[in-house]
């Protein structure tokens, strides 16, 4: 069975990247003074004190009541919710150097209480993990302590809300690095038998903390054929897939309808293969970012370009149980990554 939103209808809703988890392409001004391109560094440079009061000013301001109420007014009906490892501070495993922020996520599910919206938490960063270099993607290194200690995030955050009605589900481990082969040498990352004993353990730790309610998604890790008839037995209920669909990286030009075009048969053939899993799938991330190589192209057509790429998409997501636009907001307003600009046009029609 395919669970849905509080109102029945499929989740159409948006990231909130950069606010739990403080990202520099969301909030570089957070990160600019120090030079900083993580947490951690941006920690060992501010000192511990001026680094509270950073992030606390963050987490006070960047997302408010206010843009649930905005996201609910502009048809949303969910949120993803960008969590890290460390969202339970010193009450949870490992602790370290990063202020927990489980009040925060207190607040958003009030928030989305208030605005009648569906929540699916996301792992988004795991205990000894980098973000790789185009900052869509997890190199994970799990020793056994810090696997156990991100089962326990995932049980506990499950447990905490099972009960609250916004309670969608969880994604235990967002889009992670896995192990490829490249003709004759293997490419660094999880080996795949390992990503599904994980994924098979955080299962049994979400529906022993809170039933079988919340959906459970599971990333496909950027392999899409990798996941044909997993979970297929009966007794896993409530499994959906996450794949991610962002084509600004690929060589092929969009400086027309026909580049354009051809990166949507790239996605199509994506969610085809997804689909062969058996699983429903939905798409946790995608933007409205093209390659677009030619620079003699105007403003005005890059927009243009977007626009049509962004209603094509739309269309092609139809069939999926749900879909999340990268991101709500960012600082710099960025057009094709900024929902409440990428996506201004097609709100009032899309939920139709």
């Amino acid at each position: 069975m395919t669970r849905q939103a509080t109102d029945g209808s499929t989740l159409h809703g948006v990231n909130l990247a950069g606010w739990l988890l403080p990202e520099p392409w969301v909030t570089p001004e957070l990160f600019a003074a120090t030079g900083s391109l993580d947490l951690t560094s941006l920690a060992d440079k501010l000192g511990r004190k001026r680094y509270e009061e950073v992030i606390l000013h963050h987490l006070d301001t960047f997302i408010t009541e206010d843009d649930f109420l905005h996201m609910s007014e502009r048809g949303y009906n969910a949120v993803r919710l960008a969590v890290p490892w460390f969202v339970f501070g010193e009450r949870g495993p490992l602790p370290g150097t990063h202020r927990g922020c489980l009040d925060y996520v207190d607040r958003a599910f009030d928030w989305a209480e208030a605005a009648e919206m569906s929540i699916l938490l996301d792992i988004a960063l795991a205990p000894g993990a980098t973000i790789t270099s185009d900052g869509l993607r997890m190199q994970v290194d799990f020793t056994p302590a810090r696997r156990e200690a991100l089962l326990q995030v995932v049980a506990g955050l499950a447990r905490r809300y099972a009960d609250r009605s916004p309670f969608f589900g969880i994604e235990p481990l967002d889009e992670v690095v896995i192990q490829r082969r490249r003709g004759l040498s293997i490419e660094p990352g999880l080996p795949l038998p390992h990503l599904r004993n994980f994924y098979r353990d955080a299962y049994e730790a979400i529906r022993s903390a809170a039933g079988t309610r919340p959906v459970i998604v599971f990333s496909d890790a950027d392999s899409a054929h990798s996941w044909r008839r997993f979970m297929a037995h009966q007794r896993y209920e409530n499994v959906w897939l996450d794949t991610h669909l962002y084509r600004f990286a690929e060589q092929t030009a969009a400086t027309g309808p026909g580049g354009v075009r051809l990166l949507l048969e790239e996605s199509k053939r994506e969610l085809d293969e997804a689909r062969k899993s058996g699983l429903p799938v939905m798409v946790g991330e995608w933007s409205a970012a093209l390659p677009i190589f030619d620079k003699t192209i105007t403003a005005e057509g890059s927009l243009a370009l977007e626009r049509v790429y962004v209603a094509e998409q739309l269309r092609l997501m139809e069939d999926c149980p749900a879909w999340f636009f990268q991101t709500w907001k960012t600082a710099g307003h960025l057009s094709d990554w900024d929902a409440r600009l990428a996506l201004a046009s097609f709100e009032r029609d899309m939920l139709d």
